[in-house]
């Protein structure tokens, strides 16, 4: 039981740091030219190179946050759990995983947001 517990809180810690790894390489080094493969795709970010390095900068420091504080969020449930049946760790471990996946999600949203108080439709600076 304890090997599977310390497997699910490794695994469930997984996201939050590759959250912040990922967010503090955005804000530092975002990929260098806009491309389909890596990095922050949208519609908007890709309209200039400016957008484009304006919301990796953006999203990447909304996810080192985010990542930040999923970490302890994420590792909370599963002390709650430490000693219990196989099965309930297996659950709290999924349902944790799950909102981690929405919560990744999240920062789209108001990156998109900045994006558009920022950019013009052509990705002109306002």
């Amino acid at each position: 039981m304890l090997g599977f517990w310390i497997f699910m809180l490794f695994m469930d810690l997984l996201i939050p740091l590759m959250m912040i790894g990922i967010g503090r390489l955005f804000m530092k080094r975002p990929p260098k030219r806009i491309n389909g493969i890596y990095g922050y795709r949208t519609k908007r970010s890709m309209k200039t190179q400016e957008t484009w390095e304006f919301a990796h900068r953006y999203f990447g420091n909304l996810w080192f946050r985010l990542g930040l504080v999923l970490i302890p969020l994420s590792a909370l449930p599963l002390i709650f759990v430490y000693g219990k049946d196989i099965d309930l760790i297996g659950i709290v471990g999924a349902v944790v995983t799950l909102v981690q996946i929405v919560l990744m999600i999240v920062p789209v949203f108001p990156t998109e947001r900045a994006l558009k108080e920022n950019f013009d439709e052509f990705g002109k600076p306002l």
